[in-house]
């Protein structure tokens, strides 16, 4: 994971195409996306990620786009699968639901419905308060 980070990052700030004027930046988003709890067996809101919509068409990696308890985008998230990435697959033009990044986490997923082979969740914040937003 050490070496895999660094590289997944890159590649997702290379990306540069951003969703927003696509995406709503308030829930619900317009068609392709699906609100991945009507698709899956997942809770409506996430601690940690929000209320998670995808465009089924973009798994497993997603731009999943993550609203806090109010409906405001509040992140963007991908979920690569580990094996994609030690086989050396990469994962270009990655929408993002709005340019404006304050933060990122990256960690580790063992899988759950909807993805269910370990992936690293990379999760970017768009706007300072937005990790505490979405925390409960």
């Amino acid at each position: 994971m050490r070496i895999i980070a660094p590289v997944l990052l890159g590649s997702l700030a290379a990306a540069g195409m951003a969703l927003a004027q696509d995406a709503a930046l308030t829930a619900p988003p317009a068609a392709p996306f699906a609100k991945v709890s009507t698709l899956v067996t997942l809770p409506d809101f996430i601690p940690g990620l929000g209320t998670l919509y995808v465009d089924p068409a973009s798994l497993p990696a997603g731009p999943f786009l993550g609203y806090d308890h109010d409906g405001r985008l509040s992140a963007t998230i991908y979920m690569v699968p580990i094996e994609d990435l030690t086989a050396g697959k990469a994962f270009d033009k990655l929408a993002v639901g709005t340019d404006s990044v304050a933060g990122v986490d990256i960690y580790y997923n063992a899988g759950h419905p909807g993805v269910e082979k370990p992936h690293a969740h990379v999760v970017l914040f768009h706007d300072a308060d937005a990790r505490a937003r979405l925390a409960k």
